[in-house]
């Protein structure tokens, strides 16, 4: 007679193969995926409301939520402060207990619940109408606490959660999400938001190095730039591009100026003529003008050109035609650019 040890216990595992996780897993998504879907019928006059809210802020967005919402709004308010749009994340049951003093009468506050009822945003109510906040909502009950006291509802229910018991916050926050999203995005446009905006918001990330280092920002200076004159010898100037390690020199006249570059690519088509390396003047076998690049040209400009033109190399250039600078790929991957 089995044991009372053989007898599974309410959290013991069972057996799963890999179609039956395949199903599941793909069951969660088909879920999640239909229920972001329905909210293209919801955005309405009520979503444009909610973002005229937005645009009119001249505080911030103050989101809020308890739990599994309450993850959602941080990411929500992430997004929007990224976005142009200042915003920050306040914890409903911390606000209780003093943090009430960061809201202030010139911001929005969006609070999410999908029962809207929950007990510690509903608390939050009476304190929001005694300073004349507009409140936007987010709930998955249009008839709840929260949505009638909101100056805008955004629905946000759902038929059924991707967790198979229908219990666990799934389908109902990845629509939140989506639905902050669309917030942000919606509000971003009508602003004008560009890239630039973006970037100065994310200076240490990858977009903001490729979008706010400028040439003059990692370019070589001085004595590390490659110069050669019009009359030295060939072999001269293979030494000073050896020397300087760029794969090319730029050939300058007197005052300094740019007259031609002369690249690795150059030198193998001039082996490939009968030329003497110490007979031939670099004015005879330099490309001229040349590639050649600003130095307030953004550094994923310099990117574009060497993609485009199939070069390793470039010269830097000052509105006068002088050459103040140059840069490699090499510089640019170390700035992060590539």
């Amino acid at each position: 007679m089995p044991g009372m040890n053989d007898v599974p216990g309410p959290g013991a595992q069972t057996a799963a193969s890999d179609a039956g996780l395949l199903a599941a897993g793909r069951r969660a998504l088909a879920i999640e995926a239909a229920a972001v879907e329905s909210l293209h019928a919801r955005l309405d006059a009520r979503f444009a409301a909610a973002c005229r809210l937005c645009l009119a802020c001249t505080g911030r967005i103050v989101v809020t939520g308890m739990g599994k919402s309450g993850h959602v709004g941080g990411k929500i308010a992430a997004t929007l402060a990224s976005t142009g749009s200042p915003s920050f994340f306040l914890h409903p049951a911390e606000a209780s207990h003093g943090d009430l003093g960061m809201i202030t009468r010139t911001d929005v506050v969006l609070a999410i619940s999908n029962s809207g009822e929950t007990p510690e945003v509903v608390t939050l109510l009476p304190h929001l109408s005694r300073l004349g906040v507009p409140l936007i909502a987010m709930t998955g009950q249009p008839e709840s606490t929260l949505a009638r006291a909101a100056a805008v509802n955004l629905d946000i229910s759902v038929p059924e959660e991707a967790c198979p018991l229908n219990l666990a916050p799934t389908a109902s926050t990845t629509v939140t999400l989506a639905m902050g999203d669309a917030l942000a995005v919606a509000i971003l446009d009508s602003r004008g938001f560009t890239e630039q905006d973006f970037a100065r918001s994310h200076p240490g990330g990858a977009l903001g190095r490729r979008l706010l280092l400028h040439v003059e920002d990692v370019m070589r200076r001085g004595d590390d730039v490659p110069r050669t004159a019009p009359d030295a010898w060939l072999k001269d100037g293979l030494v000073e591009m050896s020397r300087k390690g760029l794969g090319m020199t730029v050939i300058v006249d007197a005052a300094g100026k740019a007259l031609g570059v002369f690249t690795d690519g150059d030198l193998r088509r001039v082996l490939d003529q009968p030329l003497d390396l110490r007979a031939t003047r670099m004015a005879e076998v330099m490309t001229s003008p040349g590639r050649s690049i600003g130095p307030r040209e953004l550094a994923a400009e310099a990117v574009h050109l060497m993609e485009l033109h199939r070069i390793t190399a470039l010269p830097v250039i000052d509105a006068a035609g002088r050459v103040i600078g140059a840069l490699n790929f090499h510089d640019l991957l170390r700035a992060g650019v590539m």
